[in-house]
């Protein structure tokens, strides 16, 4: 994806981009990248991705999220090849989840909450779509 903003820019505040635009522009860019494909297999896809993002954005290892897919080997060639293109993306999405946890930390919750609430957060906008 594409961006007329920075990652940093996100991270101080100076842009709002919140977690369902990326996960919207996100959907989009896979929508328009799949071709023929059913809007099924474009929201799977778009998932996959975008929870190879978030392995990204967390500094977590695509190996570790791959152990979980072992039983599907074209799954996990895919997010390899994937895996370098995405880091752009991986970025922006890890700006977009330090800035939510800046703002409940300059609100005054302790970093440990913030990171939980964060966390629940994000559980809350990738279970509902």
């Amino acid at each position: 994806m594409e961006w007329e903003f920075t990652p940093e820019q996100v991270v101080k505040g100076e842009v709002g981009y919140a977690l369902e635009d990326f996960r919207r522009d996100l959907a989009a860019e896979v929508r328009g990248n799949l071709g023929p494909a059913s809007p099924e297999q474009a929201a799977q896809t778009a998932d996959l991705l975008y929870d190879l993002c978030h392995v990204l954005a967390t500094n977590k290892t695509v190996e570790s999220m791959l152990a979980s897919l072992a039983y599907d080997p074209p799954t996990c060639e895919f997010l390899r090849e994937m895996a370098e293109p995405m880091r752009p993306n991986g970025e922006m999405l890890g700006a977009i989840l330090q800035r939510l946890i800046m703002d409940r930390v300059e609100a005054g919750m302790p970093l440990e909450q913030a990171l939980d609430s964060v966390a629940e957060h994000h559980r809350q906008i990738v279970s509902n779509g």
